[in-house]
């Protein structure tokens, strides 16, 4: 696969665009890599959101426990936003549970697949292999890390909220408006940090697979990369969370509801979800290239203003040895 050109622009309608261009003219290989691949991991996701709230007895037991830990350090149970966040970390937590095995096998191979194209090796199948199992283990060390890093985002905003919830009580700010405005402004701040921690931890993947770089020090950075570029991260992210939450309410509506309304498994059903799931691994692949794309902008960029910071101190230096030099002139000339 050919190496994409430098963007001159990080808009994300050209990384987009180029995603979409890189997609299509390398078609058969990316959708090989879909298939089999990414296919069995959005097979797993979707059946584990489907499945598992009406099935597993895990859910409620870890909802119960995450309850009985925000009563106990002091949040106001009156307050939905604790509710809330207790039903939704324990649905994440069970489908990781189930996924888990699935992403650090099929996935991570899918993203060294797609990192391998951008990175234009060509060797022999057998050197082939190898590179892709050097990938993959920098992938699975830096996916192993970025775990333990989503983990202390959420740590840390829930330390955030008891200062906060606390703090206030005990100043006598416990009134059912001030705490539904609190809520609001503690839902918006978790929403901030947990979504520029997972751009951080996506890029992250990437920056191990294009560099020689894995776990920590690929978070690092991916951090430094994203400095001032925020935005263009976020705005490729939306999109795409949109489009699988798009994908994932179709599969509930197509395949779940009409299970449950016809108590019977029929082939069509089967069909119809198995194209989802792919619809689902297509957009995972276009994120993935995505990702990629940002990557090289984001390190073009740089170099370009170290490049201009370097121009910069070599014209300051000559500039500063001609006066150096006029004055020892003058100093010459003066009798």
């Amino acid at each position: 696969m050919e190496e994409s050109p430098s963007i001159p622009t990080e808009r994300t309608s050209k990384i987009v665009r180029r995603s979409i261009f890189i997609f299509l003219k390398h078609y058969q290989h990316f959708t090989t890599i879909a298939a089999l691949f990414i296919f069995p991991v959005s097979v797993s996701i979707l059946l584990s959101q489907a499945v598992l709230p009406s099935l597993s007895p895990l859910l409620p037991t870890i909802q119960a426990r995450l309850q009985s830990l925000f009563d106990a350090a002091g949040f106001p149970p009156s307050s939905q936003l604790f509710s809330l966040l207790s039903l939704k970390l324990s649905q994440t937590i069970c489908s990781s549970i189930v996924t888990i095995p699935f992403t650090l096998s099929f996935l991570l191979v899918a993203k060294a697949c797609v990192i391998r194209g951008f990175n234009h090796c060509k060797p022999s199948p057998p050197a082939s292999i190898f590179s892709l199992a050097f990938l993959y283990s920098r992938l699975f060390f830096t996916y192993i890390n970025n775990c333990f890093v989503i983990l202390a985002a959420n740590a840390t905003t829930f330390s955030l909220f008891f200062l906060a919830f606390n703090s206030f009580a005990a100043f006598g700010f416990s009134s059912p408006n001030f705490l539904l405005f609190l809520s609001a402004a503690g839902a918006i701040l978790y929403s901030v940090i947990l979504a520029n921690t997972f751009i951080i931890c996506n890029l992250a993947l990437v920056v191990a697979g294009m560099e020689n770089c894995s776990g920590y020090l690929a978070i690092l950075k991916a951090f430094v990369l994203l400095r001032g570029r925020t935005s263009i991260a976020l705005s490729l992210a939306l999109p795409v969370n949109l489009g699988l939450a798009a994908i994932e309410a179709l599969f509930q509506y197509r395949v779940v509801r009409d299970y449950h309304l016809s108590v019977k498994f029929r082939p069509s059903m089967a069909l119809e979800g198995l194209l989802i799931a792919y619809l689902y691994s297509l957009l995972v692949l276009l994120d993935t290239i995505a990702s990629c794309i940002f990557f090289k902008a984001c390190k073009s960029s740089c170099q370009k203003s170290l490049e201009g910071s370097h121009n910069y101190q070599i014209d300051l230096a000559q500039e500063e040895d001609k006066s150096i030099f006029t004055i020892r002139k003058t100093l010459q000339e003066f009798p």
